[in-house]
């Protein structure tokens, strides 16, 4: 199945751990929010798009990449990493595949090590994350999105 995962990782580099983890087992290709001029979608069975959580969703480049360039009826994934677990944080990117009526394929997120506004304060939030079995979850729920 050919798959392509457009990732933004911005602070820790947290979410594209968690890509490149995927992206080298399964040969998948690996694109960077900023480097998807020359991408077409079209040409991909499945289509991951992976962030860190901004202000409780996926970052904005993201999210506009997705209304912008994903096209109609694909099989679309999430991934993500936060510094504190909640249920809502791909609600927005979501919403926007179903909107072209995408089948999604599934969600993985897990905590990444987060230092963004007060947390820089303390030393930031879940540090050491992901960790081996948050990429090995990440790996499982690949696995779980082929079989």
């Amino acid at each position: 199945m050919k798959t392509i995962i457009i990732y933004h990782s911005e602070h820790h580099g947290n979410t594209k751990k968690l890509a490149d983890a995927i992206a080298d087992r399964y040969d998948a290709i690996l694109i960077s929010d900023r480097e998807t001029d020359h991408i077409n979608l079209s040409d991909y069975d499945l289509i991951g798009f992976a962030s860190g959580i901004y202000y409780q969703k996926f970052h904005e480049n993201i999210l506009k990449y997705a209304q912008d360039k994903l096209p109609h009826s694909k099989n679309v994934f999430f991934l993500y990493t936060c510094g504190i677990k909640r249920k809502s944080y791909t609600d927005a990117i979501r919403q926007i595949a179903e909107s072209k009526c995408s089948r999604i394929a599934g969600e993985y997120g897990c905590l990444g090590f987060d230092t963004f506004g007060p947390f820089k304060l303390i030393g930031g939030i879940a540090k050491g994350r992901p960790d081996e079995n948050d990429i090995s979850g990440a790996i499982s729920f690949f696995d779980s999105i082929l079989s």
